[in-house]
């Protein structure tokens, strides 16, 4: 799984849910840098280092060892969670892991060095994974 080596804060704040800002298109990471074929997001949401890690794992899978694969996004952003059956108030829960936050237009993973057809099942796998919909773009 993902995560950052060092963090300056353990806990961050929850931040706004501006539906504008959020559904507004992104405008780094837009484009297929790396390889021939990429996983684009359509949707806003937070992907956790899980899913990444599902993602990758069934890509790397599906495309063997002549292809190559790139992860576009890191979950830099911790979350927290209060235990069970913990009432309200007491301060905030503990840290469970870390989300990539995504809007729509980033691409998630590249694939490269196999044909168009192993590189769009692969990506189709991967996008069964996500949380949000996605296409399936080439450069």
């Amino acid at each position: 799984m993902l995560f950052p080596k060092k963090a300056k804060h353990r806990k961050w704040q929850t931040g706004r849910k501006n539906a504008k800002k959020l559904l507004r298109p992104d405008t780094r990471g837009i484009t297929v840098s790396f390889g021939s074929y990429g996983l684009k997001s359509m949707d806003q949401a937070r992907i956790t280092s899980n899913q990444i890690e599902a993602s990758r794992k069934v890509i790397v899978r599906t495309i063997g060892k002549l292809g190559k694969m790139w992860i576009r996004i890191f979950p830099d952003r911790p979350y927290t969670r209060k235990a069970a059956e913990v009432g309200m108030g007491k301060g905030k829960g503990d840290p469970q892991g870390y989300v990539s936050e995504i809007r729509p237009g980033r691409i998630l993973f590249e694939v490269d060095g196999v044909s168009e057809e192993v590189a769009r099942i692969a990506l189709r796998k991967a996008s069964m994974k996500m949380p949000v919909k996605t296409k399936i773009v080439a450069r």
